[in-house]
């Protein structure tokens, strides 16, 4: 999806030009169609192509929405390094997946994948839950089991110790009650929801690579977002 956004942006796919087909797009960026079918969703709703019945897909160009940065908290802990948000590890070792991140990483439940669990603060008060859970061999010679805050972004620690390339992510936001231990570690009543945001982060052929896990007390967070009206 990035790499046709450049291309749009550059103008070497201009407005009101046709969009080269899906079958061209999968051979030439060599992916699978569901990736191609999903890019080009996200670009539909996101203003920068239109779809005509029987004719084909058309770019639009930057579309104004492009320059507003949604408040996207999954996003924001894959690019931000961890030092812009103090907290502390609660947790970083192999552990046994639960259902709905297995899914996402498409691996069996309850097989054994990394996590890396930080309790962020935000004005010296707890605030979100972070959760990294990626395949073990990904984990392997990075620095994912230091205590110590990364000074970078996990999308770009993980691009230079283990050359994976982030290419797009499926976020999925959920509600739930909190268990015990969460109540404690976030210092919430017992009585409030948490809202749960799920991010899959995967590469250009669709291959699952990290889901990020955001927990946050809702009394204290509202998501927000912004996108064209059509």
């Amino acid at each position: 999806m990035q790499a046709l956004q450049r291309r749009i942006e550059s103008g070497t796919y201009p407005p009101g030009s046709l969009l080269p087909s899906e079958h061209q797009l999968i051979q030439e960026f060599g992916v699978s169609r569901p990736t191609v079918v999903a890019a080009l969703r996200v670009l539909r709703e996101q203003g920068w192509i239109e779809s005509q019945q029987g004719k084909g897909r058309f770019v639009r160009g930057r579309p104004a929405m492009a320059a507003v940065e949604p408040n996207r908290p999954g996003q924001a802990y894959l690019t931000n390094p961890e030092t812009n948000a103090p907290g502390e590890l609660v947790e970083a070792g192999a552990v046994a997946l639960p259902n709905r991140v297995a899914a996402l990483l498409e691996a069996q439940p309850k097989s054994k994948a990394f996590l890396r669990r930080r309790l962020v603060a935000r004005d010296g008060e707890p605030s979100e839950l972070v959760s990294l859970w990626l395949p073990l061999e990904l984990s392997e010679g990075t620095d994912l089991t230091s205590g110590e805050p990364l000074p970078q972004g996990i999308r770009q620690h993980l691009q230079s110790r283990k050359g994976v390339r982030f290419d797009h992510i499926v976020e999925q936001i959920t509600a739930r009650m909190p268990t015990a231990q969460e109540v404690k570690q976030l210092g919430m009543p017992k009585n409030v929801p948490l809202l749960a945001v799920f991010g899959a982060v995967r590469d250009a052929s669709g291959r699952p690579l990290v889901v990020v896990e955001v927990l946050l007390p809702a009394d204290r967070h509202e998501l927000e977002d912004a996108y064209p009206v059509r």
